[in-house]
Formats: structure tokens, sequence, C-alpha cells
């Protein structure tokens, strides 16, 4: 899947645009070639000395899945990809619906108190029908269709369709692609976080197959599963790393190698009521078929209605077994966690250590010395990577403390970086 930039003159930057950096919320899962064209575009288009800082997921992912690889690699990969600084959404973040995932990566760029922009690739390419969009399905009006289709038993994607489609007419098709969908997520939450970031995208085309630029994510997940090589398809420096991690035994991770530690937590857990995604009696079906149930398959078949997307019950089923609470995302993050950096990326980070709302940790021993609620969801997260090591391939790499004993990969001089 590669990018390109449409409608130029539909984005407007102020004159400093060179003391501000843009901002990315992404997975790569793994990075492939259309993700180092996002970031070289978005440099060259806001202007080629400025940074790129990424908020990435970290080892679960907003599918509702185990990251293939592990954060701190994907992380290095994004450096070597392009970008200048990556930070982390923590795993109660990344594994929320589109809308809380959205706005809790609008509110890490935010409070870093650098970022000028945001930046996301569409199949529109246009960033004022985006924001058109956006603001009409923000709308009281689009509220109460939106309302009244799940009152009918729709789920909320095809709810927030009907109501899009009654307050856009024709216009309403630009909901239709997922990458838009995401888009004007990023949008609404720029305008609810009271964010002085402005929204800019670039187009993103080509089919599952990504046109000339190289595969989807999802479909280099799948010759790794196969055990095919992706490499042509990934950009030689993130190949490496990728083929490293493959060589020391802690990736590809699929869900698939923490089924048994999947399947003990979920018979041995006790009320499911308060975990991140229940309702309606999700907590009871979800308990009646982990207890019959052989496989996770099985139990995210049998769980699964007309109402609700695999996607969110693959999350919910990775809550329960995370123990993440609907409580634990109430409030947005409550730190930034430093994953990678280059160069620029430690200048930048600098300047941010001046601005930011939010603890900035690069040590995990840092994590000890922030308030209540900030070291307990650091806790939460160390206790979900000890649980994701588990489904690495070589059993030397499954043992647990790996969040505690991580630093920031920093790479100098990478090619393609902004100067802050």
């Amino acid at each position: 899947m590669y990018y390109k930039i449409k409608h130029i003159t539909t984005i407007y930057f102020p004159v400093t645009v060179c003391m501000k950096a843009a901002g990315i919320i992404c997975e790569y899962n793994p990075m492939h070639l259309g993700h180092s064209r996002h970031i070289e575009m978005t440099r060259s288009l806001i202007g080629g000395d400025c940074a790129v800082v990424c908020v990435m997921s970290g080892n679960f992912v907003q599918r509702g899945d185990l990251a293939v690889f592990n954060k701190h690699a994907r992380a290095k990969t994004a450096i070597l990809g392009g970008a200048d600084l990556v930070v982390e959404l923590p795993a109660p973040y990344s594994l929320l619906s589109a809308e809380g995932f959205a706005a809790a990566g609008v509110h890490i760029l935010d409070s870093l108190g650098v970022c000028g922009y945001l930046s996301f690739g569409s199949e529109s390419g246009d960033i004022g029908a985006l924001s058109e969009a956006a603001a009409a399905i923000g709308s009281a009006g689009a509220g109460g269709y939106l309302k009244d289709w799940l009152g009918k038993g729709l789920s909320y994607a095809a709810a927030q369709q009907k109501a899009a489609d009654a307050v856009l007419g024709e216009r309403s098709d630009i909901l239709k692609s997922p990458n838009n969908l995401l888009g004007i997520e990023y949008i609404k939450a720029v305008a609810a976080s009271g964010s002085s970031m402005l929204p800019m995208t670039v187009k993103r085309e080509g089919g599952a197959h990504g046109g000339s630029s190289g595969l989807s994510a999802s479909a280099l997940r799948g010759m790794l599963s196969r055990g095919e090589d992706p490499w042509q398809y990934i950009p030689g420096e993130a190949a490496a790393v990728y083929m490293e991690e493959i060589a020391a035994g802690s990736g590809p991770v699929f869900m698939e190698a923490a089924e048994l530690a999947i399947l003990s937590r979920l018979r041995a857990a006790g009320n499911l009521s308060l975990v991140q995604g229940v309702s309606e009696g999700l907590d009871r079906r979800l308990a009646r078929y982990a207890a019959s149930e052989p496989t996770v398959a099985a139990i995210l078949s049998s769980v699964k209605t007309r109402r609700y997307t695999m996607s969110r019950i693959r999350r919910l089923l990775l809550c329960a077994c995370l123990g993440i609470s609907a409580d634990d995302t109430k409030k947005p993050p409550p730190y930034i966690r430093v994953l990678a950096m280059n160069n620029t990326g430690m200048a930048l980070l600098k300047t941010a250590r001046s601005n930011a709302r939010l603890p900035i940790i690069t040590k995990a021993a840092h994590a000890r010395s922030m308030p209540e609620r900030a070291f307990g969801m650091f806790r939460l997260e160390a206790a979900a990577t000890d649980f994701y090591m588990l489904a690495c391939p070589d059993e030397n790499r499954r043992s647990g403390g790996w969040e505690w004993r991580r630093t920031p990969a920093v790479i100098y001089n990478t090619p393609g970086s902004g100067l802050v």
C-alpha cells in the first residue's frame, strides 16, 4: 500500500512550521514500504526540516491481537523508516475501539507539547471532505440517528453509517473506507480535546496488495504466519531488525501461540462484568464459552453476534486475559513512554520535557516516582508484556520482567531525519 499527496491546496501551514513536529498515530504491525512513504510525504509536505513523532501501539494492537513483533523492535523500525521519536500507546488504550484509540493517541501527542500537526493516511486524501464528515457525524442530529439505529440492534459501525447517510447523503460514502473512518476519528479527537494540532492527510492508494509499493501489513502477517519471506516489501533496515528478532526466537508472535495461556486465564477469571468492552451480557457469553470451548477460535466464533464485530470480541477477550477494566481507560493516558529515537528525536525530547503536560518515561525506574494512577498503569503494562512474551517462539525469551529492563533504542544519523 502506498501514499500519494492529493489536494495539497486544501492544507495550510503557519510560517513557523519547522519549529513544530508532525505526529502520527500508528501500529506498524509490521513496518512496510507504505508506512515509510507516509512518513516521507508527511515531512515533505510540511517541510523537510520538521521532525516526525509516532505514537505506536505497544505489544497489543487495535484489531484485538498480539503484535507480530514486540514494541521495541517495531519502534526501532519506525526510526529506521524515517520517524524521529516513537512513544507508546499503552495496551489498555490500544485495545479500545477506533474512537477511543484515536482519542488516546491524540492526547499523548498533544501532551508532548511539540506537535503542530497530526498526519494520517486516508483513501480520500481530501482533508476538507474528511473534516466536513467529522463535523457532521459529531453533530447532535447524527447522534440522535446513531442512538436510534443502535436501539434497533445494529453494530456501532453500521449504525454510524446509517447516521452519516441521514446527515450527509451521498457524501456519506467517505465513511465506507476504513482509513477514512479512522482519520475522521482523529479529526474528531483533535476537535474534542481542544488541541491546536492541525490534522493533515495524504492519499493512500492501492488495494489489499498495496499497489506498486508492496503488500499491506495484513498480507505481510499472513506471509510470516506461513513461514514465507516478506522482506522485499519491508524497508531494508527494518527487515534486518525483524530478521534479528526471528533469529533470537522473539518473533513472529501470533495469538495461537498464547492459546493455552488465554484459555487458562479465561477459565480462572471471576466476574468479567468490569472488563473493558463488556456490555449487554457479553461478559456472561464470554464466561460461558470460555468454560466449554476447546480453542480461542471457537470461543470467538461462539461469542460473536450480529451486533458486535469480531475485532471488538477479540479486544474483549484480550482485555479479560490482561485484567484491563473499563475504569482503566475512563481517563486519558497518564504518562508518555519513550520507545525509540534518533538524534533529532533526542533534541525534540529535550524540548518536550519543558513543554509536556504528562510525565515522560525513558527508564522504567522513572515510573516508580509517578503519581499512583500512572504507576498503576505502568504495572498493568508490565504485566501485559509478561503475558505477551509467553507467545515468543523460543522458550528462552519467555522470562518475565522485560518491561522493567528495556530502555529506548537510540539510533543516530538515520536518513531522512528532520532537524529541530
